[in-house]
């Protein structure tokens, strides 16, 4: 089930106790057909008002995805990461607005599947800098240089490709230096975003029980 305005996307933090990574597949990039539409647009399905959905979650009423919805989404997914590659950069649910939202690199090919397969659900479709692979070739390559960033002293804490495309976020505790040095070192081409982000802390005995004075 997704989450409210889940995002699919990929994010590595590095710590003591948690690494998360699995970031997309690495099918060969195919460049679009064609450019298509650019400057977003949205299917027919949101012309409709709808309701969000509710479940009850410990007696709180909490937004799901329609199934309907929830099945667009996972065509969609599937086709743009095996069928458009070049193109999908990533998407989320806004369960509030009962809608998914989409980005691409603009492409006829995967606008017009998009189209065929939405049904009548409101699907919105937004321009994407970057797609998933793309983003995934450059967050392979910072976290390959992490033992070099490290004896350099730059302080790399995550590393996340976002789901919208726009490029690889890096989340850093010296961010003015990164920011100076990583371009220095991959390009000025490489689409990288820097964030100010402090170290992780491991708990310390988290399964202890408190003491209530």
């Amino acid at each position: 089930m997704y989450g409210l305005r889940f995002r699919v996307g990929c994010l590595l933090v590095l710590g003591a106790i948690l690494v998360i990574g699995g970031c997309g597949d690495s099918a060969d990039e195919h460049p679009a057909e064609s450019p298509g539409l650019t400057g977003g647009w949205s299917t027919a399905g949101c012309e409709f008002l709808r309701l969000p959905e509710r479940m009850a979650v410990a007696g709180v009423a909490m937004p799901v995805t329609p199934a309907k919805l929830e099945a667009a989404m996972a065509r969609i997914e599937k086709a743009g990461r095996g069928e458009f590659p070049g193109s999908f950069a990533g998407l989320e649910v806004d369960q509030e607005n009962t809608r998914a939202i989409v980005h691409r690199v603009p492409s006829a090919a995967f606008d017009e599947f998009i189209r065929g397969t939405a049904e009548d659900t409101c699907i919105v479709v937004r321009d994407a800098a970057y797609s998933a692979v793309d983003l995934t070739f450059w967050h392979d390559r910072v976290l390959a240089d992490l033992d070099y960033w490290t004896h350099c002293g730059v302080r790399i804490v995550s590393i996340g490709a976002r789901h919208d495309g726009a490029g690889v976020e890096i989340g850093t505790q010296d961010v003015e230096r990164a920011r100076a040095e990583l371009p220095a070192r991959y390009g000025p081409e490489a689409p990288l975003l820097f964030v100010s982000e402090p170290p992780v802390r491991p708990l310390t005995n988290p399964t202890a029980t408190p003491r209530i004075n």
